[in-house]
């Protein structure tokens, strides 16, 4: 136990960090004047306290964090954060005479930090202000990452920094530099985010958005998180122009950030485009959009130009792991919503906010693939793994052929329990792939028009780890349970 003091010492402070995040909603509710204030003060201390309580002892252990130091910090993270969280929502949905269980809160957490957007609330529309914000805010906060945040502005992630940034950051390629220290590459992130977010609420407020909901809304598109204020989603706001909003800064926040920074420092997008991941992303996307709308209008599901705005907007919003809906695409032929919920696990780059497979991942597995046709055919011929202009390690492509062994046995293991538990087979497979890509709604009774309030309380647990796993990317979780990493 000793030895993992210095992770309990970084969670502990993160809990403090976490907890102070509760001054936002707590703000909107002295404002709005809804009488929750107290609920969100008492969360907030119960953090901080227990926090502090946890931190104090262990503030002289200043030993470095180490690499499966990194990877337990991370686990232990997303799996406690989110049991904090569910505090305020409990204290304020009692408040409101309209208590939900602990499995439902936790669900609820779940869902607004690894950003996929899934709910089991009735009645969005009538909650107060401040839980909404705190709803959204949660996704916003779990986009890029409150670790990557804590590596950029707490001086007790300086020590050990970049083996939790390793461990937090999703993709197969973690050790690219981008600034000679970690904190600054923190930093760095962390400011393209919030430069897209201020863009993002600008964009919505112009719109026609109210202030309200241009902040909520922007929360949750930067993110890739999908949350809405509203039962009927972006139905709600019937406008073309704020979807077009959407769908734009869909796409950017589904490119890898890491670029942007770049860009940003050499005040040049020339590299941007180059990027092979980048090209993939954007183009799976915009010919995912078009082939969805040509199938609703040949099918005369719409006129052309209604299916080109639902086909483009519900196509990107799903493919990207956000999961905004303007309408219920169950409706539409079945091929469709289908290739909408195949693509959320492969339209996201690797460095983005978005869930699923990664795109270069799916890069490289092709790759690999066509190598080992070439050495069918030659077997003695040299022919390595190429993105782009650079040459794929092998140790990289190993990872990624690991990664989809545990992928696709995640999916078969989970779907299997909740099939066990008597529920369909469209809504179980639908809602493991949906959870674990972080994408929100699924097909079945988990569709764009209901809430995952149609499940049990052991369906919802299964979910909850897959949402878990899906944010883990799964190996930082699987490598947990060998007896090897346990032994000093």
């Amino acid at each position: 136990m000793n030895d993992f003091q210095p992770v309990l010492r970084v969670l502990c402070g993160l809990l403090v960090l976490f907890s102070l995040c509760l001054a936002l909603p707590l703000g909107v509710s002295l404002l709005s004047h809804d009488g929750l204030w107290q609920d969100y003060a008492l969360a907030l201390l119960l953090g901080v306290g227990l926090g502090v309580i946890g931190f104090w002892p262990l503030h002289r252990d200043r030993r470095e964090l180490q690499p499966r130091h990194g990877v337990l910090l991370v686990t232990m993270v997303w799996l406690v954060l989110p049991l904090f969280a569910t505090v305020p929502l409990l204290l304020v949905m009692r408040h409101l005479h309209a208590g939900i269980s602990f499995t439902h809160a936790y669900f609820e957490a779940v869902s607004a930090l690894t950003t996929t957007g899934s709910t089991v609330l009735h009645g969005i529309d009538r909650l107060p202000l401040s839980i909404n914000v705190w709803r959204t805010f949660m996704q916003w906060l779990g986009g890029m990452g409150i670790l990557i945040l804590a590596v950029a502005i707490l001086p007790m992630l300086g020590v050990g920094g970049s083996q939790v940034f390793k461990a937090e950051v999703a993709g197969p390629v973690k050790d690219t530099k981008l600034t000679p220290r970690i904190t600054q590459t923190a930093k760095g992130l962390w400011s393209v985010y919030v430069g897209l977010s201020l863009a993002c609420f600008a964009a919505y407020w112009a719109g026609g958005m109210g202030w309200a909901d241009a902040l909520m809304h922007m929360f949750t598109t930067v993110s890739l998180g999908g949350l809405s204020t509203h039962d009927r989603s972006f139905g709600y706001f019937d406008s073309p122009l704020l979807e077009a909003i959407a769908v734009l800064f869909m796409l950017v926040a589904s490119c890898n950030f890491a670029l942007y920074f770049v860009a940003m420092r050499r005040r040049s997008l020339r590299g941007f485009w180059r990027d092979v991941e980048v090209r993939a992303t954007l183009l799976t996307l915009v010919i995912g959009g078009l082939f969805v709308t040509a199938l609703l209008w040949l099918r005369g599901t719409y006129a052309p130009l209604e299916a080109l705005r639902h086909g483009m907007f519900n196509t990107i919003s799903l493919a990207t792991t956000t999961g905004f809906a303007n309408t219920d695409y169950l409706l539409w032929p079945v091929f469709v919503p289908l290739l909408m919920l195949f693509l959320s696990g492969l339209a996201t780059s690797a460095g983005s906010t978005g869930g699923g497979i990664k795109m270069i991942r799916v890069l490289i597995l092709v790759q690999q693939g066509m190598r080992e046709l070439t050495r069918l055919v030659h077997p003695r011929a040299i022919k390595p793994v190429r993105l782009g202009n650079r040459i794929v390690e092998p140790n990289i492509i190993f990872s990624v052929l690991a990664f989809m062994l545990f992928y696709w046995a995640t999916i078969l293991v989970l779907s299997m329990l909740l099939m066990l538990s008597d529920l369909d087979i469209i809504t179980a497979f639908s809602a493991v792939i949906a959870s674990l890509h972080c994408a929100g709604p699924g097909l079945g009774l988990v569709g764009p028009a209901s809430t995952y309030a149609e499940l049990n309380d052991f369906q919802l647990w299964v979910c909850s780890l897959a949402m878990l796993l899906g944010r883990l990317e799964i190996l930082s979780f699987m490598v947990l349970l060998m007896p090897s990493f346990w032994r000093r």
